[in-house]
């Protein structure tokens, strides 16, 4: 089944709720308009269930085949904008200075909103869909929340499906892989005390940036020596803070990073490390580090078997040449892991071609993809239900 006829016919209908989305932009839990809006669609459309405030913020809705009794497949998008200011000269730029939807979480949540007002009209499937919206994957942790909250109990969800735009991938086109598809994100905070003194007499100090410049350094032997090649770790300080004067050798320097793995084996290790090497580094140079290490999102892992139907799935909408099957991992990370450690699932690319890449103030989300997405959507619903 190519892309639907229904979904085409719905592009520019559901590309004004993007839109709309677009340029009333909400960061992290604090998404009360648009989970309102997405809301009142549900209802409108018909949904049976209609639940808000599911991980604070969260909306699903639940809609019922009319082909009989059978499970309940769960169908995520995320809801939430980043603390950008946009430059893309749209029409429809963010009304939210410092808030832009530059991610393309809009056009995640139009097109599934799309897609449940077609398996609303139709519903030819057996058991239910539950559409999920959800809030704060930029950073806080919505997924985890809607999951604590019971959501895959309370609405009997057995498998969960997700789905991200991705620039730079054709029009249309899709890609996954299985096992682990997006990292682990971690972060730390180095803080390396030493001794201050005046600049000119070094030798009175034990000093912390010159020691602060050695971590860094040896930060990145875990990756260049102490990590399997053919496996994945990154290891970025990504700022350094300490000192106000040009003669004055400071009491400390602060470091900021993060830490990203496809691996648990290899995220076990790189989190032990780092505190031994920083410790260890800062020691002799005479110096302190403390170390507060931070776990972020983990590895987002695709199902197998989930994912070779996702797959299928796909290649009913595109044809099988559209569907990269053993895409390369990405090392940015995505909270749709929690719910893929709750539930089986798999989470795939959909291509919209040569835009501005992701969080990057140019982005806007490519409105011909839409046809795409909803029809991804269906697809899916419809073969995983069958009667």
């Amino acid at each position: 089944m190519p892309v639907l006829n229904r979904a085409a016919e719905m592009q520019d209908e559901v590309a004004a709720w993007r839109r709309y989305l677009h340029e009333n932009p909400e960061l992290l839990y604090d998404v009360h308009n648009t989970a309102a809006f997405v809301a009142e669609k549900l209802k409108a459309f018909g949904c049976d269930v209609v639940e808000t405030g599911i991980g604070k913020t969260g909306v699903v809705g639940l809609i019922k085949g009319s082909l009989g009794d059978g499970p309940v497949i769960g169908m995520r998008a995320d809801m939430d904008a980043l603390p950008i200011l946009e430059d893309t000269g749209k029409p429809w730029s963010s009304k939210a200075p410092g808030k832009a939807h530059s991610c393309g979480h809009d056009g995640h949540t139009a097109m599934l909103l799309g897609a449940a007002q077609y398996l609303c009209e139709t519903r030819r499937f057996a058991g239910a869909v539950a559409v999920i919206f959800q809030p704060a994957e930029e950073g806080g942790g919505g997924g985890l929340a809607m999951v604590q909250d019971g959501m895959m109990e309370k609405f009997g969800i057995k498998e969960v499906y997700g789905m991200h735009n991705a620039p730079g991938l054709a029009l249309g086109d899709f890609s996954l892989r299985k096992g682990g598809l997006m990292a682990a994100a971690d972060s730390f905070d180095i803080i390396i005390k030493g001794k201050g003194s005046h600049a000119a007499q070094p030798h009175l100090s034990v000093d912390p940036v010159l020691t602060s410049a050695h971590v860094i350094i040896a930060l990145q032997s875990i990756a260049s020596r102490e990590t399997d090649p053919l496996k994945s770790v990154v290891v970025s300080v990504t700022t350094t803070h300490g000192g106000d004067a040009y003669n004055v050798i400071p009491m400390e320097v602060k470091l900021t990073g993060t830490v990203r793995t496809l691996d648990p084996e290899i995220r076990e290790m790189a989190a032990k490390r780092l505190v031994e090497v920083a410790q260890g580094t800062a020691l002799a140079h005479g110096a302190v580090a403390e170390v507060h290490y931070h776990r972020g999102y983990p590895v987002t892992v695709n199902h197998p078997e989930q994912t070779d139907f996702a797959a299928s799935v796909a290649a009913k909408v595109v044809g099988d040449t559209r569907v990269e099957t053993n895409a390369p991992p990405k090392m940015g990370a995505e909270d749709f892991s929690y719910m893929l450690e709750a539930r089986p699932g798999a989470f795939i690319f959909l291509g919209v071609g040569a835009t501005a890449n992701l969080h990057h103030p140019a982005y806007d989300f490519n409105d011909e993809a839409i046809p795409y997405g909803i029809s991804y959507w269906v697809n899916l619903a419809e073969t995983a239900l069958a009667a």
